[in-house]
């Protein structure tokens, strides 16, 4: 039996095990990091995230200074405060990484994303997912009878409303780019 004070109250765990503990909210980043356009970095860098056990949530990638031969990845993942210092310090060690930034955590970061969207539908639901496109200043890529494609960009959050709203109205498929993201004013990343 744990020892208590004389008012029955049980004194604090001091076990490693305690799974008590206060656990650490996590927060979303957003990083982009600006490697050489060369074989497997691209490997690599997923690999660091694969044998620590991190999540990626989007992944994009492309040549960005076709001069530099640089790329551009950007990365979404979730995760600790510490958690998240640990993974940009672990990106920026890599032989191939030329800068890391955060740019979620930057005030002037934006944030966007593409996604295509099958919505199959008559009648009134059809004529509702026309109106909520043109709220959400989607466009009309395809139509048949039976169905549009419609083309949307924005941030992640509009996104995925879009698609709250779309869901019963006869969503049948979603294709999304992941995210890009680039911080305002004049300065290069």
């Amino acid at each position: 039996m744990p020892p208590s004070d004389t008012l029955g109250a049980s004194a604090p765990s001091t076990s490693a095990y305690d799974l008590s503990a206060a656990v650490e909210p996590e927060h979303r980043a957003t990083f982009a990091v600006i490697v050489d356009n060369e074989a497997g970095v691209l490997h690599r860098v997923v690999g660091l995230f694969a044998a620590r056990g991190y999540n990626i949530e989007s992944l994009t990638v492309a040549e960005t200074d076709h001069t530099a031969h640089t790329s551009r990845i950007t990365i979404v993942t979730r995760g600790a405060n510490h958690v998240l210092a640990q993974i940009k310090a672990q990106l920026e060690k890599m032989v191939q990484v030329r800068q890391v930034t955060d740019v979620g955590a930057d005030a002037d970061g934006v944030e966007r994303e593409m996604a295509l969207f099958k919505v199959a539908g008559t009648g009134a639901d059809r004529i509702e997912a026309l109106r909520l496109a043109e709220i959400f200043r989607a466009h009309v890529v395809d139509t048949t009878l039976q169905s549009f494609i419609f083309e949307i960009t924005g941030a992640p959050a509009k996104i995925d409303k879009f698609e709250r709203l779309m869901r019963p109205l006869g969503l049948v498929e979603i294709s999304r780019t992941g995210v890009l993201s680039i911080t305002r004013g004049a300065e290069r990343v």
